[in-house]
């Protein structure tokens, strides 16, 4: 059995394996460690952590960053550094459900809240990011991807778009 497949296995020191981070990720989160280090001081309290972990979509209690501190800052200095709020960031990221988060992802398309993304949907996404995209071009992005020809792209059918290998 590989260790990626046993996530309750432990390496020699009876801690769990290291989550493999990709680049992208690894990035992101140090973006996000470096704008909530205001001080620059290579550490962020309890306060900040919370913050950061909430803009990188991770809903934590005051609870869960006070078991975190406790975890990370053994010596009670009431800050992590870097390699800590990695490893705490890494192994949220490596638990986090790609199709839940493809579901935020259409939620977010679907401003007027009717299961659908519509052209209209579209149109305000594009112009948002700075795109200028005529209608024709707008149809025929939910035309190549709208299975059940309706004119719009359902949940089942985004799902699809951004994950190929779900069953949706």
């Amino acid at each position: 059995m590989s260790r990626s497949a046993n996530p309750k296995r432990t390496n020699p020191r009876g801690r769990p394996p290291k989550v493999e981070l990709t680049e992208d990720q690894r990035l992101e989160i140090k973006e996000a460690f470096d704008i909530f280090d205001s001080d620059k001081s290579g550490s962020i309290d309890r306060h900040e952590l919370r913050v950061a972990m909430r803009a990188m979509g991770f809903d934590v209690s005051k609870n869960e960053i006070m078991e975190i501190m406790d975890a990370k800052d053994p010596d009670g200095t009431g800050a992590i550094n870097f390699a800590a709020f990695q490893e705490v960031v890494g192994e949220r990221m490596a638990k986090r459900d790609p199709v839940e988060e493809i579901r935020k992802a259409f939620q977010l398309f679907d401003d007027d809240h009717t299961g659908k993304i519509s052209a209209k949907n579209l149109r305000r996404v594009a112009r948002e990011l700075g795109e200028n995209m005529n209608d024709d071009e707008l149809q025929a992005m939910i035309d190549e991807f709208d299975t059940d020809h309706d004119g719009q792209i359902s949940e089942a059918e985004f799902i699809a778009i951004m994950d190929p290998a779900s069953s949706f």
